[in-house]
């Protein structure tokens, strides 16, 4: 008895001791406190040690990054390797993809083009031509595979302006990389990235013509409009866009992307003449299409075997920024029948960007975390 009365008399000296004591998990409320927090510490320490090691040593790729945009040296070096052959297979669906030619200046329009995509669920589809290894590593380092760099890269560290050699140089690369995609068997879309969807445009490249294509022209045209390429102006030639291109893998698409080719030869940038890669292709499709050909210069082609099935899209749906975004009127009074809307007829990187902002058309700063591919870049 005299044992269990003395040890309630020390259980209720402790607790009014605890109850005296303001701060009972201080170092003054246990002499043991600091010998304890001293042996959890080293023990701390050295479970840290042991998984940094561990990290290091098993697991190489997620140690920290090599250099501005990660990734092991290993997977900087496959990616210097990676070619178009492999990528095109690794990223098409159904025989199908989307192409688009990115600089490192341009990333945050490549991240705005994709969360358009991403909504309607088209983005596995996307392989990105990087114009600097800066691109490539970027993508590939966020979305892997999705991003290939066919040598030699162009100068392309700052952002081009429309109508300078460097812009040439950007854009004459493209009918190049798309003949090889045909070359391989699929059928490709080609973006500009300063594009944004706003529905599937798939249904409207049904059928199989050759090339389908947009109007770069301003003027309003009725909705039943023909779909044969239009008549040249007056320069001779027409006004098609070249930043919105889909072609299948037949001999008259090829033949496009050839004459392409054949036209940036014989057209090359100057001082003098200070060329894009627009006017070319349109030169292209004038002497490749079987019905221009006819219309225009039927003493020059009696037969039209052999020339291009070519089919101009409804300019309802793919409209020039030049009039989605100067006629209102129009607009509103197609409301829901835009498909793909390009930010053109304006030039400068952040006017751009400020016009998509007007529009409600610049998802980046909201979304890009939660709806693009690459997060925020």
């Amino acid at each position: 008895m005299k044992n269990v009365t003395s040890s309630i008399h020390q259980r209720q000296q402790q607790q009014q001791h605890l109850l005296s004591d303001p701060n009972p998990i201080s170092p003054r409320s246990s002499p043991n406190w600091g010998r304890s927090a001293a042996v959890f510490g080293r023990t701390w320490l050295l479970a840290l040690l042991t998984l940094v090691v561990v990290l290091g040593v098993v697991l190489p790729d997620l140690r920290a990054p090599d250099g501005i945009f990660g990734g092991s040296k290993i997977a900087v070096s496959k990616w210097r390797d990676y070619t178009l052959e492999e990528a095109v297979p690794f990223v098409a669906k159904n025989g199908t993809l989307i192409v688009c030619a990115v600089s490192q200046p341009y990333l945050p329009f490549l991240n705005n083009w994709l969360i358009s995509i991403s909504r309607l669920k088209h983005q596995d589809k996307v392989l990105v031509i990087a114009e600097d290894y800066a691109t490539l590593f970027a993508v590939n380092s966020r979305w892997p595979g999705h991003a290939v760099l066919v040598p030699p890269a162009p100068d392309a560290q700052v952002a081009h302006k429309f109508g300078s050699q460097g812009f040439f140089n950007f854009t004459s690369r493209r009918p190049s990389h798309l003949l090889y995609i045909l070359e391989l068997g699929y059928s490709v879309m080609y973006n500009d990235v300063d594009m944004v969807w706003m529905a599937d445009p798939f249904p409207y490249l049904e059928g199989d013509h050759d090339v389908y294509f947009t109007d770069d022209m301003t003027a309003v045209k009725p909705l039943n409009h023909s779909h044969d390429l239009p008549p040249p102006g007056k320069k001779g030639r027409t006004y098609i866009c070249s930043c919105m291109i889909f072609m299948h893998p037949a001999d008259g698409a090829k033949l496009v992307m050839k004459k392409w080719i054949e036209e940036l030869q014989a057209q090359p940038w100057s001082n003098v003449k200070k060329s894009n890669d627009q006017p070319a292709f349109n030169w292209a499709l004038n002497r490749t299409s079987a019905q221009h050909i006819k219309k225009c210069f039927p003493s020059l082609m009696p037969s039209t075997t052999g020339m291009v099935d070519l089919y101009l899209l409804p300019q309802v749906a793919f409209p020039t920024g030049g009039l989605y975004f100067k006629n209102q009127t129009w607009v509103q009074e197609t409301k829901g029948l835009h498909v793909i809307i390009h930010n053109n007829y304006i030039t400068g990187f952040e006017k751009k960007i400020k016009r998509f902002r007007d529009f409600g058309l610049w998802f980046v700063d909201d979304y890009a975390v939660l709806e693009s591919p690459l997060g925020r870049i």
